[in-house]
């Protein structure tokens, strides 16, 4: 119990140090370019204790869940006293703002490289997202009525090895089986064991696509049987053709900077994906709340991810508990630039609208017009906020009542 508590708290710290490290991005670059940055705090409601360098007021709040930079004139409708005016941050050139707005984000997603790089170069990157990267090439595919037949085949000098005898290679990322898109290696299996006979496998190679003609062989395996998972697995006929995926991606300190960028991206895009996802998974945890099985998929709220930290940190699960703190980097991040308000993302968008639109006014011999009235997207705001705080409410709840678990 004290290591779960423990494990908790570490997330919980984990998050409010990003948080921090996110408005400081905001506060360094303003300052760099010589906005003004009035206050600096983190944390939300009751002050705990402030101090003044120069001309920034630096906090602490209670409430350690968020934080602030107020930078003077974000936009030309906030006030600004006299001797702020020539220093206010709508004065400044697009790109700079842009920087700045951008900053919180992009120190999210330094973050995730720096947790992700250590990670590589000390217990390796877990294939959590499942890439098919081929670990491995087996001898050969025989037939097997237990694990241990599968994991030690008797392999004769006439027995089949398809992807060897089809040149697959080790590194090799398979994209497609027989025109089917594979992103994940459980794709690859499922794909495959329902196929028999020379199938067409497209691999990813040195950053080109190779399509191999592989002769998918049909072999006897355990599988679990779902009626009743505790008893003996079935015998079953299913495809093969002889590769293994690896569980994690070891690197050196030099291989592991590549490595990791490219783990990075994987993530971004599987960030995405999740985003997109968000509106439809939602009934799932509603339904989660009134008791239905919580579906792992399923968002999970800063409640959700510290207890799934705490339960990694209670079992040993350290590369667990790190690729979490990882995640949820890059998804704060991903999220923030979204075109709305009031993420940064929003106010980019209209920084920049601003500017196409006077380019535009300007070809066409009229004079810039005025800065976008925020009063009124004021109720389109209060609509986004309200959506995010229900959802926010929805996902809290849920891993109160119904949390996930990574153990049962």
């Amino acid at each position: 119990m004290l290591a779960y508590i423990l494990g908790v708290v570490l997330f919980a710290l984990g998050i409010c140090v990003s948080v921090a490290l996110h408005e400081a991005g905001h506060m360094l670059t303003a300052k760099a370019f010589g906005m003004k940055v009035r206050r600096y705090f983190v944390g939300f409601g009751p002050k705990v204790f402030s101090f003044r360098r120069g001309e920034t007021e630096y906090g602490l709040k209670w409430i350690p869940l968020g934080g602030f930079c107020d930078i003077a004139g974000m936009t030309a409708l906030d006030e600004v006293t006299p001797d702020e005016a020539p220093r206010a941050m709508w004065r400044f050139k697009v790109w700079k703002r842009t920087v700045v707005l951008a900053a919180g984000s992009v120190t999210h997603f330094v973050l995730g490289f720096i947790v992700l790089y250590l990670m590589a170069i000390s217990m390796g990157l877990p294939n959590f997202l499942g890439t098919p990267h081929v670990a491995a090439l087996s001898p050969c595919v025989q037939d097997a009525r237990t694990l241990e037949e599968y994991r030690n085949p008797d392999c004769r000098p006439d027995s089949p090895a398809p992807a060897a005898a089809a040149g697959v290679q080790p590194g090799d990322v398979i994209v497609a089986v027989a025109g089917q898109r594979t992103p994940t290696f459980t794709d690859v299996i499922r794909e495959v064991q329902g196929l028999s006979g020379p199938t067409t496998i497209e691999v990813r190679r040195d950053g080109e696509v190779v399509p191999l003609r592989v002769d998918v062989t049909q072999v006897t395996r355990p599988v679990p049987d779902p009626r009743n998972p505790e008893g003996p697995p079935r015998i079953e006929e299913v495809g093969s053709i002889g590769v293994s995926f690896p569980r994690e991606f070891e690197y050196g300190p030099l291989a592991a900077i590549g490595g990791t960028l490219g783990y990075s991206g994987d993530m971004f895009a599987a960030t995405w994906q999740r985003l997109l996802e968000l509106p439809e998974r939602l009934p799932a945890v509603v339904k989660s709340i009134f008791g239905a099985e919580r579906d792992p998929n399923t968002p999970v709220s800063v409640v959700g991810a510290s207890r799934i930290g705490g339960e990694a940190v209670e079992h040993g699960l350290w590369q667990l508990f790190l690729f979490l703190l990882a995640s949820l980097n890059f998804f704060v991040g991903v999220f923030n630039l979204l075109p709305l308000l009031p993420l940064d993302g929003g106010h980019i968008a209209i920084t920049w609208y601003e500017r196409v639109r006077d380019w535009i006014r300007k070809l066409r011999g009229k004079a810039a017009a005025g800065p976008v009235d925020y009063a009124k997207l004021s109720a389109v705001t209060m609509v986004l906020v309200v959506i995010g705080g229900t959802f926010m409410l929805l996902t809290i709840t849920a891993d109160i009542v119904n949390p996930i678990r990574i153990m049962e």
